[in-house]
């Protein structure tokens, strides 16, 4: 069989791929007039005036205009490839049919010719399929991410530290200020409003690796790469707010553009040197043979658990200093640790992919149940209110258990990344998921998504994002996430806006 040469054929299939689009865009234009019977004009004067007598605003008008806009123009470059997709499998019929008459020459079997096609078809199948989820994908992307940029806006950023921020925390008594953990062997106290730094810790002597707040007092907790936890005071005056700026600026145009990890924001030369600095703790919890990853007060603030890379998990009297309990049974590294809000209990986590639950409420013994559930690390596992856990793992899932039934979890959560340290907004039941690949994702208890945090060029984090923290009843940013990039960002998410979206 006579073969064309390669520009030839590139000629001949670039001339068919703009007569079938010229083609498809005319039966697109005149399908509509066919239908109705009425001459085009009359036809555009009517759709004029269907959008003129539209009850619905301005606003809401031109953006489903512009998404079925963008749905149109994706289905177009869809329907494009899929022509090019069948000149291809018509190329290859003729090819596998020219190679048949060879092989019938060369006396080969038939099975040998049906293993060739067959394995061409499989290929041209996989072909099929990734054009189709990736055209789509487009589509679906469209409506998430103008969803997304309505109900959550970027308000601040906190830039300040030297080095990755590892966790960001809410104070929950007044003032009430932001406070996150560097591996920069600080941690920094912020105005929420403004964005400055009100006070720097520098007592620790390795990287602060978490941070939390005293339940009632001005009164910080945080472990670090050295071995130790600090439990440090702290008293600041927020500075009087600045107007809002305008956060619709803010917002970015459609497509999101990826950005180097090399891309940071750029900080002043000492951003911190003008706050109060903070330079000794009044306690330090010493007791760990390794980093101490994470720390937590127990419910009611007299009380705090450790969490260490020497496998163990320590209880300790704050005021006094003195180890309580020293909970083992991990066989690996520890990595985070949370506390009950309401009730003496403690979740930890492992390298060794499980989380257990540790029971205080009856002074004189302390129970422990085990959960398995996850394929590789347990980054962090947290309770919400009631008998519920979530936890999240380096194996891109996230599980929801009920405490009362520990042998699987009520929901799963599969995701494209790696998790790190969630957090769940308590009154709503909102998960918030911070990944390695640099976004955020907001999901409701049952496990359906609900949001992704707008990222691009101009807003959101640059490297991984490490931890998120909410501070529900705060009016000017409710959700809080930090990552490597050396910033924390303050955002605003309309909750009820996101709930009725869902």
């Amino acid at each position: 069989m006579p073969t064309e040469s390669g520009s030839c054929s590139a000629a001949r299939q670039a001339k068919q791929k703009r007569k079938s689009h010229s083609l498809s865009i005319r039966r697109t234009n005149s399908s509509e007039q066919e239908r109705t019977g009425l001459p085009r004009d009359m036809l555009e004067g009517q759709n004029l005036l269907s959008l003129q007598d539209s009850k619905l605003p301005s606003s809401v008008r031109s953006t489903l205009l512009e998404l079925f806009g963008q749905i149109e123009r994706e289905f177009e470059n869809l329907y494009v490839e899929n022509l090019e997709l069948r000149r291809e499998i018509e190329t290859l019929n003729e090819r596998l049919a020219a190679e048949g008459q060879a092989i019938d020459g060369a006396e080969l079997s038939k099975g040998q010719l049906k293993t060739k096609a067959s394995h061409s078809t499989s290929q041209l199948s996989q072909k099929l399929k990734t054009t189709y989820k990736a055209s789509t994908s487009k589509i679906v992307s469209s409506f998430k991410t103008t969803t997304s940029r309505a109900v959550c806006q970027l308000v601040k950023e906190y830039i300040g530290h030297r080095d990755g921020i590892w966790d960001v925390s809410v104070a929950r008594t007044q003032p009430v200020v932001l406070g996150t953990a560097s591996a920069d062997h600080t941690a920094l106290l912020w105005s929420i409003e403004t964005g400055r730094s009100l006070a720097k810790y520098t007592g620790h002597v390795g990287s602060v690796n978490s941070i939390k707040f005293h339940p009632s007092e001005q009164l910080a907790l945080t472990a670090s790469g050295d071995q130790t936890a600090h439990v440090w005071r702290y008293a600041v005056q927020l500075p009087a707010p600045q107007p809002a700026a305008d956060s619709s600026q803010q917002l970015c145009g459609e497509d999101e553009v990826e950005c180097s990890d090399k891309d940071e924001p750029d900080a002043d030369p000492d951003p911190s040197s003008d706050c109060p600095t903070i330079r000794a703790p009044l306690t330090s919890l010493k007791s760990h043979q390794g980093v101490v990853i994470a720390a937590d007060w127990l419910v009611g603030g007299k009380q705090a658990v450790t969490a260490s890379w020497d496998r163990t998990a320590n209880l300790y009297d704050v005021e006094t200093s003195e180890l309580v309990h020293s909970l083992t049974g991990h066989d690996q590294e520890l990595t985070h640790c949370c506390t009950h809000p309401t009730q003496r209990l403690v979740v930890t986590s492992s390298r060794d992919t499980t989380f257990r639950l540790w029971d205080f409420r009856d002074p004189s013994i302390h129970s422990v149940n085990v959960f398995q559930g996850h394929t590789d690390t347990v980054t962090s596992a947290v309770f919400t209110v009631g008998d519920n856990v979530v936890s999240g793992s380096d194996d891109r899932t996230v599980k929801v258990w009920d405490l009362k039934n520990m042998r699987s979890p009520i929901a799963t959560i599969r995701t494209d990344s790696a998790i790190n340290r969630i957090n769940v907004c308590v009154g709503q039941k909102i998960i918030a998921l911070p990944h390695d690949n640099r976004q955020v994702r907001l999901f409701d208890m049952a496990g359906v998504r609900l949001a992704r945090l707008p990222r691009s060029s101009r807003q959101g984090h640059r490297r991984m994002v490490c931890g998120s923290a909410w501070s529900e009843d705060h009016p000017v940013c409710n959700l809080f996430t930090c990552g490597f990039d050396r910033q924390a960002i303050g955002w605003n998410i309309n909750i009820p806006a996101l709930l009725q979206e869902k």
